[in-house]
């Protein structure tokens, strides 16, 4: 399976820098994997970037379908919050990894955008329950990646067209968004709490663009 490819590389690469990666496979909104979460130990950063979601306008959905999109892309964070929050120290950090499907609709992308929404309250409730225990949470809002997500977007040739339409004229890569991650889960991000930072070029300043369907 590609998801297990790009895991495996990532750990290699983890490895070379002199990590030690442990790789847990399973529905991360799964008790199995909590528990293989709370048995780590004491985790320094937390970061929720697990997603998935049926991509359908909102009349051809099922119950079934927003009970999986809600469960995988929100409530997993609330799981494994309560799974490794009591043993992280005091400096550690909890991030969400969002969308600007939050606050802007995008074709197909209604029950993902709602899940989205839910995953930044979430991150803003928590960020004020775990402030006394030093805990930072926030969440990360990246415009259009190229990743292998796109491939479950029925119309990807629109998205990425559309994501390169920001002011700075280039999509926004991995690196953009790990680089706002490190920033987060550091010192330096310590009276940051309970926000989304967009990182999107400046897509979402725009009033004229939105995305098209296939």
């Amino acid at each position: 399976m590609r998801g297990d490819a790009a895991a495996e590389e990532t750990a290699a690469e983890l490895r070379e820098l002199g990590a030690e990666p442990v790789l847990v496979r399973g529905n991360v909104a799964s008790q199995r994997v909590v528990d293989e979460v709370a048995a780590l130990g004491p985790l320094d950063a937390l970061v929720h970037a697990a997603a998935t979601g049926v991509m359908r306008p909102a009349l051809e959905t099922e119950d079934k379908h927003w009970d999986w999109t809600l469960s995988a892309n929100a409530r997993a964070l609330l799981s494994l919050t309560r799974a490794a929050a009591p043993a992280m120290p005091e400096g550690a950090s909890i991030l969400g990894i969002s969308s600007l499907g939050s606050v802007r609709v995008l074709d197909n992308y209604t029950l993902v955008g709602a899940s989205k929404a839910a995953l930044e309250a979430l991150v803003r409730y928590l960020a004020v329950e775990l402030a006394p225990r030093g805990i930072r949470v926030n969440a990360v809002s990246a415009g259009v990646v190229e990743t292998g997500a796109l491939e479950h977007f029925p119309n990807k040739e629109a998205m990425l067209e559309m994501g390169v339409r920001n002011p700075v004229g280039r999509l926004v890569t991995p690196e953009d968004v790990a680089a706002l991650v490190t920033f987060l889960c550091s010192p330096e991000a310590e009276m940051i709490r309970g926000q989304t930072v967009v990182v999107d070029g400046g897509w979402s300043l725009l009033t004229n663009i939105r995305s098209t369907g296939a």
